[in-house]
């Protein structure tokens, strides 16, 4: 094998425009080290640095990896933990400082009005106006656009509420003098702030002393939901409608744009902890949220909407609702304030509130639906508008609107997930046929046909159906209350055959979940293996073909949601291979349904790492099949991509924005077709099989590499961590029943990132081989999928570090002769086939801001790396006993995830 290439070593450098960035850098990263003086000792600190100069050492001059590895050790216990911790801390301040950053960059477009920011709704018009669509196509195009974010419970996610609170005050300080424009004292003042969250968050334990429930989870995503999504929505529409101004000269009014979706509660796949009781619960919980939300609204309005009749006139719907509410209301429910008898807005404000109060409790008077709600504030701001209220707090009403037409009395829709073979064991108890399974496809769905007309079944309370049954129950008497938008689609995982979706109709059936003698739930299927992907549109086909299913779906308005699995998919055939096949999917899915007369929503289950999915939503929607996209963009968060994306209020916006102008570009002007895309379609085929079949044969077809797997990574202690209600493993088995998420974390943390590009090299470089250096340049030049794909694994391979992962796979023993040079020689072969088709000797030659914030943070991370493998290596020498050395392995699996910010 030859050498394998050292990192990185150009000098790290900040581009004039990013001095501040540097100085909050360094003054967060000052502030960190006095803290650990202060908490520590002053030789703690002096040994961090120690550290940290000879990482610099290794990565700035192509040191080699042993004196870091040397000097990490054997070190004690005490100080291991001590030390990952302080490490953490200093890469922690960097994340902030760079996020910051990015609002600071936001601040300098708008400030200087010359042209707007790339990506922004403006740009985005602006390009779209310049290639022809005028605003009578942009508003044919907004009614049926819908941008859906489903957050999604995260098994290695482990971030506390406690340390986010913590985070957004250093935020917020930060901001406060983003531009240099705080007095002395007041920075004084700020910088005692973020010493506080500093030191507060280095004495608050990462990890709760006990594993999360659902309803932790529930709470955990209510953060992201009600601190953040609740408040900038309107300030969403506010950018677009001034957007659109800017660019055609009117403005217009917006229809629903933005909605919100969540599996936490309701994603029973392997998880034994979710069913009917946690659906209820979550969405209790979610409904409180929301209530108390409007509440806080409401009272703010009312200090705002304080006109009195001898000043202003009034609808007199106004007055005939206050006075039906009087009624409405048990006495006491609002208390009657005489001194506010002159100002009507206010009174039945009061009143609307008193109504909010008695949904929560369910009492008398409770709002029967969010429509009667938004009915009454519809009611209000049509008042204003008639008597002079725009610039008299209609602004603010609106506001509230907005939020109340998005998320209801439900705060995000909760969708369904379950495995299919769930509820082939429920039917099989059902209908008393241990057979089930066994009995040919033509035969279950004949029986299942009969089931859905209203066959009764022979065992209708068999106790291994009953919780499957009290979820579609629960699901039937909460859309009552909760409306038909507290529900999403009903997903069914490891779809195989139209049998698996009717099984869900035949379920809701049995279980009287049934309104208008139609089921009330899209039924979604999930496909996520690459022989499913390639399978899915003969299981459309018979589905769209199905007369009991075709029923169904006429009566949910001819539109058919079909989820693509990123994640298992590139788990079982490789990263390109995945991605080829989800590609040749949706082209086949498309046609299909318009041969059917089907609309087809496209569920994209991303996360958060490229190996399931990950990297930028913007390119991946303009890389998307042409009319995939249509208007609509349905896809998971989840883990660390919740907490970059959504976690400050301003980058949320930005995220929002950046990916509505994507759906936007996509579907009024998505790329036209290229003459030579034929010919690159047939390539990539060629090279997903190659790629496929190498990385198969290393993961899949090698009795030994499970082992070597469980050797040369932490998973045994992935599998200890206390970060998720989900087990790891969705049943017993090997690497097959192994869950997507913590294997691609387990390579992650021995930073070799293998999920990603292993066999990529092999397939591009064969490629070169049989097609010619220039045709495959040409390709990833032009073809916006090939370039995405190459470029993310390019990233990948960035934040990947060969001479570390060494270390990870010599704890394998013999093993790691067998494996570690074969899959040395592939990550050479990757890099050097995509530097050469991009034309480049460094790897992220062309994107100076990543490659930045990568050498900002592996000075910290290396350490962290070397100390787990030390610490693995005495910790299975206990025979993985020592609590101790397990504690201090969590934080470092805690600190690598943070540091090169990648999970699962």
């Amino acid at each position: 094998m030859t050498p394998i290439a050292r990192p990185l070593r150009e000098p790290l450098a900040f581009a004039e425009s990013d001095t501040l960035l540097r100085d909050d850098v360094r003054r967060l990263g000052t502030m960190v080290g006095d803290m650990l003086a202060e908490q520590v000792s002053e030789a703690f600190l002096q040994q961090v640095e120690a550290v940290r100069r000879i990482a610099i050492a290794r990565r700035e001059q192509g040191e080699p990896v042993d004196a870091l590895a040397q000097r990490l050790s054997d070190v004690a216990l005490e100080d291991a933990e001590a030390l990952v911790r302080a490490f953490a801390a200093y890469f922690g301040a960097t994340n902030v400082a760079e996020r910051v950053h990015r609002i600071r960059r936001r601040r300098d477009y708008q400030r200087t009005g010359s042209a707007p920011q790339p990506g922004s709704l403006e740009a985005v018009l602006l390009e779209l106006r310049n290639d022809g669509v005028g605003l009578a196509e942009l508003q044919a195009l907004l009614p049926r656009m819908c941008i859906e974010p489903v957050f999604t419970a995260h098994p290695t996610e482990a971030v506390r509420r406690a340390l986010l609170l913590k985070e957004r005050t250093i935020v917020e300080r930060l901001v406060a003098d983003i531009d240099r424009t705080r007095t002395p004292p007041e920075r004084g003042a700020d910088d005692a702030r973020i010493r506080q969250s500093l030191t507060t968050t280095w004495q608050t334990t990462e990890v709760p002393p006990h594993k999360p429930t659902v309803a932790d989870e529930v709470e955990h995503i209510g953060f992201y939901l009600s601190s953040v999504l609740y408040r900038v929505l309107p300030v969403f529409y506010e950018a677009f409608a001034d957007a659109i101004e800017a660019v055609y000269g009117e403005r217009i009014a917006l229809p629903p744009l933005l909605r919100f979706g969540t599996w936490v509660g309701g994603d029973m796949d392997g998880n034994p902890n979710v069913g009917a009781t946690t659906v209820r619960d979550a969405l209790a919980a979610q409904r409180a949220q929301a209530l108390a939300c409007y509440q806080s609204d409401l009272r703010a309005l009312g200090d705002i909407l304080t006109q009195s009749e001898e000043r202003i006139g009034f609808d007199a719907g106004i007055k005939a609702r206050t006075e039906a509410y009087k009624t409405l209301l048990p006495d006491g429910a609002v208390r009657a304030r005489p001194r506010l008898a002159d100002m009507p807005y206010r009174q039945l404000l009061g009143q609307m509130r008193g109504r909010l109060a008695a949904t929560l409790a369910g009492s008398t008077g409770a709002y029967p639906d969010a429509d009667a709600f938004i009915a009454d504030l519809e009611l209000v701001d049509a008042s204003l508008a008639r008597h002079r209220g725009d610039q008299a707090g209609r602004f603010a009403l609106q506001r509230v609107l907005w939020r109340a037409r998005t998320f209801g009395l439900h705060m995000a829709a909760l969708d369904l997930r379950q495995d299919s073979a769930a509820h082939d064991d429920a039917l099989a108890a059902l209908d008393d046929r241990a057979d089930w399974v066994s009995q040919s496809v033509a035969a279950r769905v004949d029986r299942l046909h009969a089931v859905i007309e209203g066959a009764a079944v022979p065992a209708p309370n068999a106790p291994s159906a009953v919780s499957t049954l009290a979820v579609f129950r629960t699901v039937h008497e909460l859309r009552r209350t909760l409306g038909e938008h507290a529900f999403g689609p009903y997903i069914i995982s490891m779809s195989r055959s139209e049998a698996d979706a009717l099984a869900v109709l035949a379920l809701a059936r049995i279980a009287g979940c049934v309104d208008d003698d139609a089921v009330p739930l899209d039924v979604a299927p999930l496909f996520e293996t690459v022989d499913d992907l390639q399978a899915a549109p003969e299981v459309m086909r018979a589905l769209f073909a199905d007369p009991v299913y075709r029923r169904h779906l006429a009566a949910r308005g001819n539109r058919q949601t079909v989820m693509l699995g990123y994640s298992d998919s590139a788990k079982d055939g490789g990263l390109l291979a995945s991605r080829w096949a989800l590609q040749r999917a949706q082209v086949d899915l498309l046609e299909l349904a318009r041969e059917a007369g089907v609309g087809i929503v496209f569920f994209h289950g991303r996360g958060g790492s490229v190996s399931r999915g990950g990297g930028k939503t913007e390119r991946a929607i303009i890389a998307a099949p042409r009319g995939s996209v249509d208007g609509r963009m349905r896809v998971t968060e989840q883990g660390e991509v919740i907490h970059r994306k959504y976690g400050i209020r301003a980058l949320a916006l930005r995220n929002l924005e950046q990916t509505t102008g994507a759906v936007l570009r996509a579907s009024l002007r998505p790329r036209p077709p290229e003459p030579r895309e034929g010919a690159w379609r047939a390539i990539a085929s060629e090279l997903a099989q190659t790629s496929r079949a190498h990385y198969r044969a290393l993961v899949h077809e090698r009795d030994d590499f499970p082992a070597y797997f469980r050797a040369a990574t932490p998973i045994d202690v992935i599998e200890q961590l206390r970060i998720g209600s989900r087990p790891s493993r969705r049943r017993d088995g090997g690497i097959a029943n192994l869950r997507a998420i913590p294997w691609v974390f387990a390579w992650s943390q021995n930073r070799s990132g293998l999920t990603g590009w292993y066999g990529v090299g092999t397939a591009l470089q064969r490629g070169i081989d049989t097609h010619g250096l220039d045709a495959m340049a040409v390709m990833a030049r032009h073809w916006p999928f090939m370039a995405a794909a190459i470029d993310d694994v390019e990233m990948l391979m960035a934040k990947s570090d060969i001479d570390i992962f060494e270390r990870y796979s010599l704890l394998a023993g013999d093993a790691h002769d067998a494996f570690f040079p074969q899959i040395g020689e592939e990550f050479e072969r990757t890099r050097d086939a995509i530097l050469a088709i991009k034309g480049r000797d460094t790897l992220l030659a062309d994107d100076y801001r990543l490659r930045l914030s990568i050498r900002l943070r592996n000075p910290y991370v290396d350490p962290i790396s070397l100390l787990q493998v030390d610490l693995l290596r005495r910790w299975r020498a206990t025979g993985r006993e020592d609590e101790a050395l397990l504690r201090a392995l969590i934080a470092t699996v805690n600190g690598i995830a943070a540091g090169i910010q990648n999970t699962g």
